[in-house]
């Protein structure tokens, strides 16, 4: 009955007056259909431009380790209390009421605490709406969504508003924990006034060392060493320790939550099969996120499998990403990756303009840009394969999905090589790849 009404006020109301209210109607819908939930739970927001997918897991394995029953909505997965299963949304914050549903199903299960990723996308289809938030984590801001929200100011006016939530909560006492190094965590800490706001900075840890192999540091006293590598990471367990702290969960349980997180799957996950070279899947898809990537590899030689610039979005950092890549790799391998209904070849295109001096493949197909990696690899080498992480799907046009696993795939394609059957079967050609530098266009190949 609510869809054939819907359809029905779309056809007879101005698409820039219909969307907004039906989204905002479905939220107070959502809330009111479950009894209110998010007051009923306590409810942790995370959000930034990157590093929110980690930051809640890391949260999750601190909560835990306390002792308490946890649920998560976000990029990676949907989890409530020991059931967890791969988000196939392929969109971080769910819409159609599926949030407030999700809160009610972690009541009903017992859990105390509710993490979710939340997004400026999100907000524009007002999903944050009649959420009342404990708490929220806001990791950092870069330009993203550009094209969406029509320029960076617009996409930070989204993220404050968030932020603007926290006060609007039915919560008795809420807390705003940001990172004091982004340029504008003062500005969250200005709206969430209402709030305690808690700030936390790469100053925090004492003693710290990134390395390639492991990222140690010294947190009020107590000295931590994880394995999850890169100073981005060293921020997002910051986050999750200054999270615990306002809870009351002591510097001991986290220090052993953090060291007992092997690795957040898609996010600088190691993929090791007993192969002699390293191979590294992230979900690295702006210019700040893919520059910090490469760098916490340090100076290995990267071969570099490069997505993340999808179809009919941010056209602006396709040039940029390429200039990145042609700075830090020693190979560089283009490839598609959510092309929608944008001619892949013309995003490519995009990307190899930013490349001045670095050797490139462009290879369409993105198992055969896997393969070709692999191939190119020895023992001194990393393969580094941004831009989808653990996204499900390949988006192409007309809405339709490929499924894939970026992880999987490398493992398949490592399995096939470690038996050697990849030095007998021929490069498939779905994908044609271009060697060398070149300042012409890639053109699409002619097809035989």
């Amino acid at each position: 009955m609510f869809e054939k009404l819907a359809r029905f006020m779309r056809r007879i109301i101005p698409a820039k007056i219909f969307g907004p209210s039906y989204h905002f109607t479905l939220a107070g819908a959502g809330a009111f259909r479950y009894g209110f939930p998010s007051r009923k739970i306590f409810l942790l927001g995370v959000t930034g431009t990157k590093g929110k997918t980690s930051t809640v897991e890391l949260v999750n394995a601190i909560l835990e380790k306390a002792g308490y029953k946890t649920a998560i909505a976000g990029t990676l997965r949907i989890k409530i209390g020991d059931v967890s299963e791969r988000n196939l949304f392929k969109m971080t914050m769910p819409g159609r009421m599926f949030l407030q549903g999700f809160l009610r199903r972690a009541i009903d299960a017992g859990c105390q605490y509710a993490i979710i990723e939340m997004t400026s996308e999100g907000v524009r289809q007002f999903r944050h709406r009649f959420l009342d938030l404990d708490a929220l984590i806001f990791t950092n801001i870069s330009p993203e969504h550009i094209e969406s929200h029509g320029s960076y100011e617009k996409y930070l006016v989204a993220k404050l508003s968030l932020a603007r939530s926290l006060t609007s909560s039915k919560k008795k006492y809420t807390w705003m924990i940001a990172n004091g190094d982004d340029k504008e965590a003062k500005k969250f800490c200005e709206v969430a006034d209402k709030s305690e706001c808690i700030s936390y900075s790469l100053h925090d840890a004492h003693k710290r060392k990134v390395t390639p192999a492991q990222t140690t540091f010294t947190l009020d006293g107590v000295t931590i060493t994880s394995r999850l590598l890169g100073e981005f990471n060293l921020y997002n367990m910051l986050a999750a320790a200054s999270f615990a702290k306002t809870q009351g969960i002591p510097i001991e349980t986290v220090k052993t939550a953090l060291e007992g997180v092997a690795m957040i799957r898609g996010r600088f996950e190691a993929v090791e099969e007993g192969q002699n070279f390293r191979v590294i899947v992230d979900y690295a898809h702006t210019p700040d996120s893919l520059e910090k990537a490469y760098g916490a590899l340090g100076d290995t030689r990267k071969i570099c499998v490069l997505g993340g610039t999808g179809g009919g979005r941010d056209a602006w950092k396709r040039a940029v990403m390429g200039k990145i890549a042609d700075r830090e790799c020693s190979h560089i391998i283009l490839t598609n990756e959510d092309p929608y209904d944008e001619d892949p070849y013309h995003i490519v295109n995009m990307i190899a303009e930013g490349i001045a001096k670095t050797p490139f493949d462009i290879v369409m197909d993105r198992r055969e840009a896997i393969a070709r990696a692999l191939q190119l690899a020895d023992k001194d080498s990393t393969i580094i394969i941004t831009g989808k992480g653990t996204d499900p799907y390949i988006m192409g046009p007309n809405g339709s999905k490929t499924p894939w696993d970026d992880a999987s795939v490398v493992r398949e394609e490592l399995a096939h090589m470690m038996t050697n059957e990849s030095e007998q079967r021929p490069t498939k050609k779905k994908g044609v790849y271009t060697r060398g530098i070149s300042k012409k266009k890639l053109q699409k190949p002619t097809r035989k």
